[in-house]
């Protein structure tokens, strides 16, 4: 029988299989963080079990940090503690922790692809949803709750089912000022957030082929927001290239030996997935959510969709809006560009490169906050920092930040955020707010502007 990438990988990784229910899964890689970790070591030290592999574990402080003043002593209570228990637990346990300060740390899908932690064929957990993110290098990688992240813990496995398999396909030509962002809003916009439950979402076509590993990991890390397990596109050229001599990945001979596993992991022609779509990339246009989930996005062009029922009135309600209404030339205050969607580098060229030369509008606050340490160096090596603090935006320190509201970067009661990030749920980015998710172009010229435009025709 033919095999899909999504097979191969599962297969590979199961240890035994139980008549009629779960898998038994082998685990490659966990990675923990301050907020869902510390219940799980309480557990195993309760019962009197140690850390199966700790060399398997990485762990990260990123949802609960400050982005101003790292090096200070952090003020909010319950986020000091809970780093200072993450530190203690991952001494206790030898397990490698890249805290704040620490020229690696950044946010848990963020820091773990740019070291060069994920690499294709493996299976990847997190006690975070989007984990899907590192299903751009060809990884099952999925998100877990506490209990199972004590699984993994004693265990480095997962008693867990096998999700059905689907395709997303989208081939043809992307229009000017469509970026990866606008590629999975849409899918979502066209499918619904239920559309993946019970699936782990294979992505296939040239658009997919054409994209560059960050944006990859956008389309990927968003797969959690259609209802899919997780998602993953199969690695290739561009995969291998982004690796290639990264802090952990393979060195010299050992890199060509994977390299040739690697290409191996793709879906044979003619396996069969339980679902598939197709679109055609011509059809994209620069979107933007209207609503208080993912699913209700539409092009920057197009009003809000008229007769959508109960849940939806009751969203509208929420964010001000009415159905009909164009959301052009609405006023914005706040946006943010940042979170593990998109704060890699790419994303801060290219809204650097809409806003070169320009000054945000005087209404705007905005906000810059790098995905990792290695990317806020970045942005200065290339001189963006300069563009954004002439330009009038605040640039911060590495962390989730304005994505949720953890931390001390929230958006105010009744304001209006043009975020970045990857859910527009209400109270998301603090309590009242409302989240419009956008690419970060979008984003960049909602700030210039001081309300929402469409921007595509200001591009040359």
């Amino acid at each position: 029988m033919k095999k899909t990438l999504f097979d191969k990988i599962w297969d590979a990784h199961v240890v035994e299989s139980i008549p009629a229910g779960p898998d038994i899964l082998y685990i490659d890689k966990h990675l923990i963080h301050e907020v869902t970790s510390p219940q799980a070591f309480n557990e195993l030290k309760e019962r009197g079990i140690s850390i199966l592999r700790p060399k398997q574990i990485v762990a990260t402080a990123d949802h609960n940090t400050p982005t101003e003043n790292q090096h200070l002593p952090i003020k909010d209570l319950l986020s000091r503690n809970q780093l200072k228990q993450l530190t203690k637990n991952c001494e206790d346990n030898n397990i490698t922790l890249y805290g704040l300060g620490h020229p690696y740390n950044g946010i848990v899908h963020v820091m773990a692809p740019e070291l060069g932690i994920t690499q294709p064929g493996m299976t990847l957990v997190c006690g975070d949803s989007h984990t899907s993110t590192h299903g751009a290098f060809g990884t099952i990688a999925f998100g877990i709750g506490t209990s199972q992240v004590a699984q993994v813990f004693a265990s480095q496995c997962l008693l867990v089912d096998k999700p059905k398999k689907l395709r997303v396909n989208v081939n043809g030509e992307l229009r000017y000022g469509v970026l990866p962002k606008d590629v999975i809003l849409y899918i979502i916009s066209q499918l619904g957030t239920n559309s993946g439950t019970g699936y782990f979402c294979e992505y296939a076509g040239n658009v997919f082929e054409d994209m560059s590993m960050e944006g990859r990991m956008t389309v990927c890390n968003m797969s959690i927001e259609m209802g899919a397990r997780g998602g993953l596109i199969a690695p290739d050229e561009v995969t291998f290239n982004y690796l290639e001599g990264k802090e952990f990945a393979p060195k010299g001979e050992d890199f060509e030996m994977m390299k040739i596993y690697w290409k191996t992991l793709k879906t044979e022609e003619g396996a069969k997935f339980d679902q598939e779509y197709f679109f055609d990339a011509s059809d994209i246009e620069p979107m933007i959510t209207y609503g208080t989930n993912p699913g209700m996005g539409i092009k920057l062009s197009d009003p809000i969709p008229k007769n959508t029922g109960k849940s939806d009135e009751k969203a509208l309600e929420y964010m001000g809006f009415k159905e009909g209404e164009s959301l052009i030339d609405k006023p914005i205050n706040y946006i943010f560009i940042g979170s593990c969607t998109n704060s890699r580098i790419e994303d801060f060229r290219t809204a650097a490169s809409y806003i070169k030369g320009k000054q945000k509008a005087a209404n705007v606050n905005a906000l810059i906050v790098p995905g990792s340490r290695q990317v806020a160096e970045q942005i200065k090596a290339e001189g963006l920092q300069l563009i954004f603090e002439e330009a009038g935006f605040s640039l911060r320190q590495p962390g989730c930040s304005a994505c949720l509201a953890m931390n001390d970067d929230k958006i105010p009661a009744g304001e209006y955020c043009v975020s970045t990030s990857n859910r527009n749920f209400e109270g998301r980015q603090g309590q009242g707010s409302r989240t419009l998710l956008a690419s970060p172009l979008t984003a960049a010229a909602t700030a210039i502007a001081g309300k929402i435009t469409n921007f595509t025709q200001n591009l040359n």
